[in-house]
């Protein structure tokens, strides 16, 4: 994919946020087989349609064998829901000032996340979003993205809050977290990314105040 020069979500600046290191030459050439892959699906599925496109049409586009398209999404709805946003942010939080709360962390770890994304991956995120909302197939594999995902932000609040990421009390913060963003997402007039981010904000801000109705 190719760089964008600023964020393609305009969200507002934040100082200090670190960098992040740069991975090695086998992780580069796997990211980049990776993001071939999926930006290939997304060509053939706004050309095709989903349900039209096969992965053995995807994998000979990226100039890949299907058995290497497997390897990197298990199913073909894995290339519509794994869009390595989890993992952006979850290294975003870990990268947060450990005197930051977890709603905090997780508030700031968003901002650096977005703030990542080249213009292409921003579309490719707004697509692949609305791909789960309305393929009946991909919708009905969101559910099991959900609870990685769950699993995922579990995980970065536990290492912040020194606990069992399988702990009751985190899966269900976690589980909020993630209910947050499906009612922002949902909330976001036009489908649109930006109104997104700010609702998912006003979101945490809302969990963090106790959810008072």
């Amino acid at each position: 994919m190719s760089a964008s020069p600023e964020p393609a979500v305009k969200l507002p600046a934040r100082p200090g946020q670190p960098g992040r290191a740069r991975p090695g030459l086998r992780e580069r050439k796997k990211a980049r087989t990776r993001a071939a892959i999926r930006e290939h699906a997304f060509r053939l599925f706004r050309e095709q349609g989903y349900d039209g496109t096969t992965v053995e049409q995807i994998a000979e586009a990226a100039e890949v064998s299907p058995s290497t398209f497997f390897r990197y999404f298990p199913t073909k709805e894995d290339v519509v829901l794994q869009d390595d946003m989890d993992t952006l942010w979850l290294e975003a939080v870990r990268a947060q000032p450990a005197g930051l709360s977890p709603i905090a962390a997780l508030r700031e770890g968003m901002h650096a996340a977005f703030g990542q994304l080249s213009a292409e991956q921003f579309d490719q995120l707004r697509e692949g979003t609305k791909l789960a909302f309305t393929v009946p197939a991909v919708r009905a594999r969101s559910l099991d993205e959900a609870a990685r995902t769950i699993g995922i932000i579990g995980t970065a609040i536990a290492e912040r809050t020194g606990r069992d990421p399988a702990d009751p009390a985190i899966r269900m913060f976690a589980g909020a977290v993630v209910g947050i963003a499906t009612a922002a997402w949902f909330a976001a007039p036009g489908d649109d990314m930006t109104d997104f981010a700010k609702n998912f904000e006003e979101g945490l801000s809302f969990l963090e105040a106790g959810l008072p109705l």
